[in-house]
């Protein structure tokens, strides 16, 4: 039994790494651990940041061609839904509608953002897109609070939104779990870890540089991520000194999580983060985390006992966050086996399994697990 994955944001085999890619391959894993035998049905990818310079018309083509490509090579008795990861009004997806009508099989979205407020101006094309998009699927997996309160809100008759929480997969990390005792002596050693890019990205390594200026706290910082703004960041850091320590991007997981294992608190403001995969890989390895309320960060722990938010852009209110976990070691080691705790009880991917079959069956969508 098969389900045809789409991933219009981002393919799961780009070459460049980001969160986006991460969950497109964790979701191909939990579909296959379902059972179902599942590869990427198309590389189309109607991701733009430049509404401008889209030609709907040419892509609609495309993707109509990319329908009729699907659908000679399949065996509509073998297809049990059609399942898309990320759409939303700079990402609609093209495909998965009309393929799953032409299949009659069910059509499901894993994170499906309603933008209202894009209705009109530039990015109104891509959002009626997405929302159309949106309308024909018969589950939606929210993944974050934010993103539920809106699906619900304007969900149509036929619709079911159920919630399947941000995920990881622990068999993929050698070193997850709970740091052996609290470490006090030294400088309380920080981390982060983020592609650097414009926009978002360096805003928050912006936020996060201000916070630590002029903090009144023994310190140091380990920066994983690189990019096309590094050099703003490196900038951005320069008045911090030798306290501050590049790494580069890091992709070996063993060495990433032995650095996770060598530090003490994960820090990262995460403007305007949809839920940030690497506050889950962090707290895997037993670090507390420190953001601020951006997005679905708060879905991506137990704010107040896994770690903490500050409000939004409120950079004194991060200082003080970081100089009050910074003078108290017993409560951030404390607050990283809760972490450790959470991530494996509920945020592996066995719990994820478990939830998305529950959502599977409430929608009449055939399990290969119930078959055997």
């Amino acid at each position: 039994m098969r389900c045809l994955f789409l991933a219009p944001l981002k393919s799961p085999d780009h070459p460049v790494p980001s969160g986006d890619r991460t969950m497109a391959r964790l979701f191909l894993k939990l579909l296959r651990r379902l059972g179902y035998e599942t590869a990427l049905a198309s590389h189309l990818r109607s991701f733009h940041t430049d509404p401008a310079a889209v030609d709907w018309a040419a892509l609609e083509q495309e993707a109509a061609q990319e329908v009729e490509r699907i659908l000679a090579a399949t065996d509509p008795a073998a297809v049990a839904c059609v399942f898309t990861y990320h759409v939303y009004y700079k990402a609609p997806d093209l495909i998965g509608p009309a393929l799953a009508a032409r299949l009659g099989v069910p059509y499901v979205i894993a994170e499906a953002s309603r933008a209202p407020k894009r209705a009109s101006g530039p990015f109104a094309p891509g959002h009626a897109r997405a929302e159309a998009a949106i309308n024909a699927a018969a589950l939606i997996l929210a993944l974050t609070g934010a993103d539920r309160e809106v699906l619900d809100r304007l969900r149509p008759p036929h619709q079911r939104v159920a919630d399947l929480k941000p995920f990881l997969d622990l068999a993929d990390w050698p070193q997850a779990g709970a740091s052996p005792k609290p470490r006090g002596d030294g400088p309380a050693r920080l981390v982060t870890l983020a592609m650097m890019r414009p926009g978002d990205k360096l805003a928050s390594y912006g936020q996060l540089a201000q916070a630590l200026t002029n903090l009144e706290a023994d310190w140091a910082l380990d920066i994983i991520g690189d990019g096309p703004a590094r050099p703003e960041v490196e900038a951005a850091f320069a008045p911090l000194g030798d306290r501050v320590r590049f790494h580069g991007a890091i992709s070996d997981r063993a060495a990433l999580g032995a650095l996770f294992h060598a530090s003490d608190l994960f820090v990262w403001p995460g403007v305007n983060e949809a839920f940030g995969a690497a506050y889950l890989e962090a707290q895997a390895h037993g670090l507390p985390c420190l953001a601020a309320s951006y997005g679905g960060i708060a879905d991506a722990m137990i704010p107040g006992e896994t770690g903490l938010l500050t409000p939004a852009g409120d950079i004194p209110a991060l200082r003080a966050a970081l100089a009050g976990l910074i003078a108290d070691p017993a409560r951030r080691h404390a607050m990283g086996a809760a972490a450790a705790r959470f991530i494996a009880a509920e945020r592996d991917l066995p719990a994820a399994a478990t939830t998305l079959a529950a959502a599977f069956r409430a929608c009449d969508i055939p399990l290969p697990q119930d078959r055997a």
